[in-house]
């Protein structure tokens, strides 16, 4: 009788290899990269602050240009400040693409 050999545990790991390759949904974990999940999470994060503030210094500088007791440049500069960190996520994707990325 003759005694079956078996694969050599190199043979084995070529073998899950190659099926691993062949199915890529198996070599990857997840869905995103743990990058782009932070930096949205800290995106989200962030919004969720800066809006209250956002609304409490708008209205205390316009009360402060109403009485005439700032400058009106600083409540533009304020607003326009407000309006790029609110419309970042939009001026990224713009600028994406008109380099094609």
């Amino acid at each position: 009788m003759q005694s079956r050999r078996l694969p050599s545990p190199v043979c084995i790991f070529v073998g899950l290899m190659l099926i691993t390759l062949a199915i890529p949904e198996l070599a990857m974990a997840q869905a995103g990269s743990p990058f782009l999940t932070g930096a949205t999470s800290l995106q989200s994060n962030i919004l969720a602050w800066a809006t209250p503030i956002a609304v409490i210094l708008i209205m205390v500088l316009g009360i402060m240009a109403m009485a005439n007791r700032i400058s009106w440049g600083w409540p533009i500069a304020a607003i326009v400040g407000i309006a790029v960190v609110f419309g970042a996520p939009q001026i990224v994707t713009w600028v994406q693409g008109m380099f094609g990325v």
